[in-house]
């Protein structure tokens, strides 16, 4: 208990602390830096919102305990705190738990059609559209950074930044970031002529966006910049003139690229931005296996047998491998109903902090 105590002292004063620099003038006048505090204070929120609670209830038992002597309906009071109590000692235990310091964070998606042809790409197409709709319906912003689309209308690859519309304590990262991955579908093809289910796939991958540039340290000998001019569907030109953008990282051969703006200048930054997050996952990546080998990460290939989700369509079904569900609901999760699966996907993450922790 006491433990639990000075960790929520610790959080009432670093909020109070915050409080205090947000109604500073010079702390307002910087955006970045009020930004920041902006996002850590909605971080807290809740803790604070469930700890006063909990010293409220606690106060309101020790004078309906007083007054039970005079009164039986507070004892009945009484009693009724006691079990309030003991909710509100588990919601702020709950939020006390170990939780990934990134869900926060806004974040950076790449989506790619991969085994299947046309078929793959139109998929990839499917997911996009998918994962628009859920953000529309949870309070997030989708602002397309890239995109390449096919012949028939779907999607080679794409490049989406996607922010909450408001700071929280569970943003963008922790609903998306179980995405990363090959995704397989199962259906007939638009281009099949004989009525035969295939097999295709996409592959999905989410990282956290960085606040800034400079965590990892990019030198710009290290990058390749070619321009070239924005592009639409078959290729045919949008603008008319080079503001296009491809970054390619020599030592890594990452390949970024964003034609979203109108300005070169715009381009590269943001591009820069969208490297920046890539490294940084790597790093990420590279910590985790040195810290616990073996534990799963995204997929980075498109081979259609690494999946972690599967599509079927004849049987309206979607599977998600890692932690065996299944649902037969796929019209709504590709209508954006993706609720439930991300719900089963966080319970099981936490469980899994959980048992790491104890």
């Amino acid at each position: 208990m006491a433990s639990t105590v000075s960790i929520v002292d610790d959080y009432v004063a670093e909020y109070e602390g915050i409080q205090a620099q947000m109604g500073d003038p010079e702390v307002v006048g910087d955006q970045d830096l009020f930004r920041k505090l902006s996002k850590r204070y909605a971080e807290l929120q809740p803790i604070i919102t469930a700890n006063n609670e909990l010293v409220q209830a606690r106060e309101d038992h020790e004078a309906a305990k007083e007054m039970a002597a005079e009164d039986k309906e507070f004892a009945e009071e009484a009693t009724r705190l006691e079990g309030e109590i003991v909710r509100l000692e588990e919601v702020l235990a709950d939020l006390l738990a170990p939780r990934d310091e990134h869900d926060g964070d806004d974040v950076i998606m790449e989506i790619k059609a991969g085994a299947g042809g046309e078929e793959a790409a139109l998929f990839a197409g499917d997911l996009a559209r998918m994962y628009q709709k859920y953000c529309d319906k949870n309070g997030l912003s989708w602002e397309v950074l890239d995109v390449a689309e096919s012949d028939l209308g779907g999607i080679k690859d794409t490049t989406v930044a996607i922010k909450s519309k408001t700071p929280s304590r569970d943003g963008a990262w922790s609903m998306l970031k179980f995405e990363g991955g090959v995704h397989r579908v199962q259906r007939i093809p638009v281009t099949e002529s004989q009525g035969r289910i295939q097999t295709s796939a996409a592959g999905v991958l989410v990282y956290p966006e960085p606040e800034e540039i400079g965590s990892v340290d990019i030198d710009e000998k290290d990058i390749r910049v070619d321009v070239y001019r924005s592009s639409g569907k078959g290729g045919q030109g949008v603008n008319t003139t080079d503001s296009a953008v491809r970054l390619t990282h020599l030592p890594t051969g990452i390949v970024v690229t964003c034609q979203k703006e109108r300005s070169q200048i715009q381009n590269k930054a943001r591009a820069m931005q969208v490297l920046q997050a890539r490294l940084d996952q790597m790093e990420r990546d590279r910590a985790e296996e040195e810290a616990a080998e073996g534990r799963a990460s995204q997929v980075r290939t498109m081979d259609r047998s690494e999946r972690i989700r599967t599509y079927n369509w004849p049987e309206n079904r979607i599977s998600d491998h890692r932690i065996n569900y299944k649902a037969n609901n796929l019209d709504s999760v590709l209508d954006g109903g993706m609720e439930d699966l991300i719900t089963a996907l966080q319970t099981h993450e936490r469980q899994e902090r959980l048992e790491a922790e104890s």
